[in-house]
């Protein structure tokens, strides 16, 4: 049977995290995995990238092209220098113009009320 109703396309979701972090990414990742059987959204970070691919290319690629970025925000993500210089920068630059939703959750207790993304609604 085919349906007259558009396909929706899922909402991509993009992960902004530190690499120590991780496991913690996989449970949050995990909770979502009912939206994604559901082809409602597909969620991505920098493990998918292949081997020998340019990284800082497809990072930025979806940073780009995501709807919501999470960040999950850790003392290893606020020391990171490049979640800080890169990622952040740009998602927050993106949200202030209404092009995505940033979220931050916040993983690990540390100090995150001074930082940029400390506006938005955790």
């Amino acid at each position: 049977m085919s349906s007259n109703q558009p396909v929706k396309k899922p909402i991509e979701i993009l992960f902004s995290y530190a690499r120590e972090d991780e496991k913690l990414r996989d449970e949050l990742e995990k909770g979502l995995s009912v939206l994604k059987r559901q082809n409602r959204i597909v969620c991505w970070h920098d493990r998918q990238i292949s081997g020998g691919d340019p990284w800082e290319q497809a990072i930025s690629s979806h940073l780009d092209t995501a709807d919501i970025i999470l960040l999950l925000v850790s003392r290893a993500f606020i020391a990171s220098d490049y979640s800080n210089r890169v990622e952040v920068r740009y998602a927050l630059e993106r949200h202030e113009k209404g092009e995505v939703r940033v979220i931050p959750v916040i993983l690990r207790q540390c100090d995150w009320h001074d930082e940029p993304f400390a506006k938005l609604q955790a």
